[in-house]
């Protein structure tokens, strides 16, 4: 058995010798990095797939979670900056019924369920007051959060003192109230009102007016005051100045930013809108045939008399001031020659008669201005950027503003120089470029390791794949050589009494000079035998 183990080990030697430098390494390579690969894969699937149990947790109500789960021995992560706990998957279920059998996670606000579990006798006046403010604040916290588009509330509600005096008036309460957005989400009209509403009516003596609510982003969210005209106007054409200045602002960056890049084009748009609407009637009276100033003939009458011959009455009247005279005729010529001639012509003409009910739009753009940014593709040489790309932008932006303010039917258009003076281009390196936010590592696996991994199993099975081939070939070779090495029995003419026994110990002798390695081996397997 020795002897097999020592005939084995020699072999691996004699294996190993016989390869090159860079055989040797390929090995050596092959086997360290399956040993990494398997250490590797092993380590990442015997981790458990752990997935959020909760998330969107305070500090403190992620502590007593964590502490919980400790406790009894479950494996547990947190992540997201301490707002998120994550277990394995198969636990979660369980893991969520038996906290809130627990009463986890608690988030330490007091509701109006305290006072039924904690009011006691020893309690006094201004500490029932105080926690009484605390489930004030605790539940319109959580009515707010139940507003679509909120993820969280917080509420800080001022009451005054209450008065002993009977002629004095009660002072008013007044609230804050900050409420964190869902990303993407924003709050309307209609529900910041139903807000001003809701916490309005909760507290005594709380006006609308004593109600402040912004955002974590400091934006504030006013109350649509109906009651003032005056004030819902203005909302309203601030917020139609805004909208129309927000969409050529975007269709501005959007075209620029395809041409020269997002980052290198910075717009800013000014308008001066036009608010006044005017309701008006006119009633137009146009000839048909305009270039004739003619209209249509609807009807036509035409009367002529001629008379020639004696006692004719030449035209004219009765000369006189008296009644049925008419002043500054010439009197008649009786018993003459005479001629007489009357003409009479009746044309009554039809015209267009348009009548127009015209409402104006609300708003006109009187004014336009825009201002770009440029960043050349060298900061640090302004002359990287062309002229003619310079000369491009503004073209295109002369034709935004041509296009863009409102032009009376009659009015002269828009010289270049009015255009060339609304538009401002300016070529200049950036120096407060907002930086991109790293975003948040994942719960789960990366997909590169998943990547790395299949791709370094692959090299490895590749590399054994070449190792067997390259073993098997060396294998094949080394048997080729010793059966065409190994000495054959060929009979000799001129000897033909020689016996077997000379010819294998001539073999023998043949053997041992020209391999004395196979020769050495050849003995040992005879001597193991024996």
């Amino acid at each position: 058995m020795n002897q097999k183990i020592r005939n084995a080990g020699e072999k691996i030697l004699q294996y190993w010798r016989s390869k090159s430098k860079g055989q040797k390494g390929m090995i050596i390579g092959g086997f360290l990095g399956a040993v990494i690969a398997i250490a590797v894969l092993g380590f990442f699937l015997s981790r458990p797939n752990l997935v959020p149990l909760y998330n969107e947790l305070t500090l403190e109500e992620a502590g007593q979670i964590k502490e919980t789960l400790d406790g009894r021995g479950v494996q547990s992560e947190i992540a997201d900056n301490g707002t998120s706990i994550l277990v394995p998957a198969e636990m979660v279920n369980s893991l969520k019924v038996d906290l809130a059998a627990e009463g986890l996670p608690e988030s330490g606000s007091i509701d109006y369920s305290f006072f039924g579990q904690n009011v006691g006798f020893g309690m006094t006046d201004n500490e029932f007051d105080v926690l009484k403010l605390k489930a004030t604040q605790t539940e319109l916290s959580n009515l707010i959060k139940g507003i679509e588009g909120v993820r969280d509330a917080s509420v800080m509600i001022n009451l005054p003192q209450e008065t002993v005096f009977v002629g004095e008036e009660a002072e008013q309460a007044s609230a804050s109230i900050v409420v964190t957005m869902k990303p993407g989400t924003n709050l309307d009209q209609t529900r910041v009102d139903s807000l001003y509403h809701l916490v309005s009516k909760s507290v005594p003596n709380l006006p609308a007016d004593n109600i402040v609510i912004m955002d974590n982003n400091f934006n504030y969210f006013d109350k649509n005051k109906d009651s003032d005209p005056a004030v819902s106007n203005f909302a309203t054409q601030y917020d139609i100045k805004n909208g129309i200045e927000r969409d050529l602002q975007q269709q501005v960056q959007k075209m620029l930013g395809t041409m020269i890049g997002q980052d290198k084009v910075v717009v800013s748009v000014t308008t001066d809108l036009d608010f006044t609407q005017e309701n008006r009637e006119e009633n137009l009276v146009e000839p048909v045939d305009e270039e004739n100033m003619e209209g249509i003939q609807v009807s036509a009458e035409r009367i002529t008399e001629a008379y020639t011959g004696n006692g004719a009455e030449a035209a004219g009247g009765t000369a006189g001031t008296n009644e049925g005279d008419i002043p500054n005729y010439e009197e008649s010529a009786r018993n003459g020659e005479g001629d007489y001639e009357r003409t009479e012509e009746r044309i009554n003409n039809e015209v267009n008669r348009i009548k127009k009910q015209i409402t104006e739009s609300p708003y006109k753009i009187r004014d336009l201005g825009i201002q770009v940014m440029v960043e050349p593709p060298n900061p640090e040489n302004p002359e990287s950027i062309p002229e003619e790309r310079v000369e491009d932008i503004r073209q295109m932006l002369s034709a935004i503003v041509r296009t863009s303010i409102n032009k009376e039917e009659n009015a002269e258009p828009i010289s270049d120089e009015d255009i060339e003076s609304k538009i401002v281009v300016s070529v200049q390196p950036f120096e407060g470029k907002l930086q991109p936010l790293e975003s948040t590592e994942s719960a789960g696996i990366p997909i590169w390791v998943y990547v790395a991994g299949g791709i370094l199993l692959a090299v490895i099975i590749l590399l054994i794949i070449l190792l067997f081939r390259k073993r098997k070939t060396n294998d094949e070779e080394y048997y080729e050589e010793i059966v065409t090495t190994a000495p054959l029995h060929v009979p000799d003419v001129n000897n033909d009494s020689e016996t077997e026994g000379d010819v294998r110990r001539k073999q023998l002798e043949k053997l041992a000079k020209e391999k004395p390695e196979d020769f050495a081996k050849l003995l040992r397997t005879w001597l193991s035998e024996d």
